[in-house]
């Protein structure tokens, strides 16, 4: 990446297999999902992060709760940081936003009129709700932007609010992805158009593969100037050393044949990380276990790799998070680093024949950390790649 280098200093995650990251962690060496067309994070309380005022935190659609959750263990990571909050801004992605609060407010529309709809319908239902919430909440006064790309959308956040800082435009941003889209209108639209398992399991690469589980969560990370994070002897988790983005221009939901739009979009995230293909010895994959992306995402893999780095999909155990799958899987990154494992692909046991790629299955591998790419694909042919190394 041109420019200053970038640093990722705090962490913060919200998932179905476990809220902050240990349990995070734990969770993705669990066993996955084994059953349900859907997964969510259970028994989910928000009032710890709203200073345990349920009238606050009633006012904040549940995506805002995630965000502002994984916001806040981030910035406790991150330590006070002592930049221009003119120049500390935050970049989130998001599918859908506030979904839930605009499918309750319909119904209550429907059944008592329109003078019973909340007056905070509009406020929480904004796409860039979470972002406004961040930035309020830390008096963050620097560029604050919302990406919806559907599935890609968190990378694209990333890669953004990573290119904001190389530039010089900022020196510390708030950036990552958060979704709470299993509402009863969403799922029933996903499973109409065949998205959704059928057998209620997520099993990226498997030749039995039917459609992802829908998920849920939010991964928010603090990016800042590498040299700023140094001098103030921040404890650096990870590199962000370049991304990209493009278009298929193909289908609303079917990637292009072969992959190759995600070889493109793969391609210029090495060219702009300045790295060549063997150098990368880790691919996080997109992998949401339908017939048509796996299919298309591991050919367009075993394209621009064929040294065959070692692939897993972090979906069979956090479900499909949609525009914040891009944020838990660059998390679940960093905690690989740390631990210096890769998670297995949870679920799949019997890989499809057509697949030439090296999946990690069955039990987490060690490894000796170094550049990884991370891969979303999203309806409307929106792809995103990150590349990520240890600090």
């Amino acid at each position: 990446m041109l420019g200053r280098r970038v640093a990722i200093t705090g962490l913060g995650v919200v998932a179905p297999c476990g809220v902050g990251q240990e349990n995070f962690w734990s969770g993705l060496l669990g066993p996955g999902i084994t059953s349900g067309k859907w997964v969510t994070i259970a028994d989910w309380d928000p009032l710890p992060w709203f200073n345990n005022n349920a009238k606050e935190a009633r006012r904040a659609d549940r995506v805002e709760q995630f965000a502002v959750a994984a916001a806040a263990e981030a910035m406790a990571q991150a330590g006070e940081l002592g930049v221009d909050p003119t120049r500390f801004g935050v970049i989130l992605g998001t599918g859908i936003g506030g979904l839930g609060t605009l499918e309750e407010q319909i119904q209550i529309r429907l059944e008592k009129g329109e003078r019973r709809v909340s007056p905070f319908l509009v406020p929480m239902m904004m796409a860039n709700a979470s972002g406004a919430a961040i930035s309020m909440k830390y008096g963050l006064q620097g560029p604050n932007e919302t990406i919806s790309t559907a599935c890609a959308a968190s990378t694209h956040a990333l890669g953004y609010a990573a290119r904001l800082i190389a530039m010089g435009r900022c020196d510390a941003i708030v950036s990552g992805g958060t979704e709470a889209a299993a509402t009863p209108s969403s799922l029933a639209g996903f499973n109409n158009m065949t998205a959704l398992s059928s057998t209620g399991q997520s099993r990226p690469f498997d030749r039995d593969r039917d459609g992802f589980v829908m998920g849920e969560g939010a991964g928010i990370f603090v990016l800042e100037a590498w040299d700023h994070a140094v001098t103030r002897g921040a404890t650096i988790l990870g590199e962000i050393l370049g991304s990209a983005s493009n278009a298929d221009a193909h289908h609303i939901t079917a990637p292009s044949p072969g992959g190759r739009g995600a070889i493109n979009c793969m391609r210029l995230a090495l060219d702009e990380a300045g790295l060549t293909h063997e150098s990368i010895v880790y691919v996080n994959a997109h992998g949401t276990s339908t017939p048509l992306n796996d299919a298309a995402e591991a050919a367009a893999m075993a394209t621009v790799f064929p040294h065959r780095p070692a692939v897993t999909s972090i979906k069979g155990v956090t479900g499909h998070a949609l525009g914040a799958a891009g944020a838990l899987e660059a998390a679940s990154v960093l905690l690989s680093f740390q631990h210096k494992l890769i998670p297995a692909t949870a679920g799949t046991v019997h890989l499809d024949d057509d697949v030439n790629i090296d999946v990690v299955m069955g039990t987490a591998r060690e490894w000796k950390p170094g550049p990884t790419i991370s891969n979303n694909f999203g309806f409307g042919g929106h792809n995103g790649s990150l590349i990520v190394a240890p600090a």
